[in-house]
């Protein structure tokens, strides 16, 4: 069963849902949780304090509005467009990470994220 959350930047609120996997179901332990907003290209990532293992189907090929945490860097990762490791249009994380749920409402809000604002993540 998916969990619901919200993601709050500024005035932007967004309804997303994470998967079921091991790494989905830490960063649902720790929520809420708040860190400042870095951006790549076209994707907005921030650490949380969860320590995660690579999954077994850890990739950096993302979808647009997939979310993901990224191991190296303890960062949940939100992919909306194309990133500097993109070959096309489509998100491409540095390097694999593990894919934990997506963006249910549009992510065009996602283009106004500028690095340095704090960044929110609930259950909801």
């Amino acid at each position: 069963m998916s969990i619901a959350i919200r993601i709050r930047c500024n005035e932007l609120e967004l309804a997303a849902e994470l998967n079921e996997s091991t790494t989905a179901r830490a960063i649902a332990d720790v929520l809420p949780v708040e860190g400042v907003v870095s951006t790549w290209g076209e994707e907005v990532y921030f650490s949380i304090p969860i320590d995660a293992e690579m999954d077994m189907d850890a990739r950096a090929e993302m979808a647009i509005g997939e979310l993901a945490f990224w191991p190296p860097g303890n960062a949940f990762c939100i992919f909306f467009g194309a990133t500097p490791a993109s070959t096309s249009d489509e998100p491409a994380a540095a390097s694999p990470c593990n894919p934990v749920g997506h963006i249910t409402d549009d992510i065009t809000p996602l283009f106004d994220i500028r690095s340095g604002a704090v960044i929110r993540l609930e259950q909801g």
